[in-house]
């Protein structure tokens, strides 16, 4: 049986191959590495934590929606909702929902912005 590298794998090789050649580029092309190393930070972030991220913000937001769907179906009802005045701040859940799906996203975007962790 032949096990190929998963997309994770992949996506980390290629990144330290990266940072090993960018001391010695020249300062744009240096920092132009730098940003794809962080790119593909992002990607494997997105690869190992976002369909995790992504199954728990669909459950936050079926339950506070009382429906189910997909994410982008619950999100998009969900800023309806909002925009049609149905849910504002004051709606049992909605902040917390918010919040805990915000920290997800950040944890793969950003996870050095801050030292909040990701809630389930």
């Amino acid at each position: 049986m032949i096990e190929h590298p998963k997309a994770e794998e992949l996506v980390e090789a290629v990144a330290k191959w990266i940072d090993s050649v960018r001391p010695n580029l020249p300062p744009r092309d240096a920092f132009l590495a730098r940003v794809a190393v962080n790119v593909l930070g992002v990607v494997g972030r997105e690869l190992t934590l976002g369909p995790a991220a992504e199954a728990n913000a669909v459950r936050r937001l079926s339950a506070l929606l009382g429906q189910e769907g997909d994410f982008q179906a619950l999100n998009a009802q969900l800023c309806e909702a909002i925009r049609d005045g149905e849910m504002d701040v004051e709606t049992p859940g909605l902040l917390a929902a918010l919040k805990a799906n915000i920290t997800e996203q950040i944890a793969i975007d950003q996870p050095n912005y801050s030292s909040v962790r990701p809630t389930t």
